[in-house]
């Protein structure tokens, strides 16, 4: 019988929300659909630690799983 480990904060790589404490990513780019779509160039800017390889690991999966594009890690 395994025991659930207890989430914890994750301070170095991509955050897993099974496993780590975390906001969701994805409301945090409330226009990059817009922008994808209209093909810009966008820059994600932030301080360490604040959620930005998070949010683009999330961004990638969300535009894999549409269809529409293909993004690749």
């Amino acid at each position: 019988m395994t025991q659930k480990t207890p989430k914890c904060f994750n301070t170095v790589g991509i955050c897993d929300p099974s496993v780590h404490y975390m906001l969701p990513a994805l409301p945090r780019l409330p226009n990059v659909n817009d922008m994808i779509e209209g093909k810009y160039y966008f820059v994600l800017r932030g301080p360490r630690q604040s959620g930005k390889t998070t949010c683009l690991a999330a961004l990638t999966e969300k535009i894999n799983s549409d269809g529409g594009y293909y993004s690749f890690k």
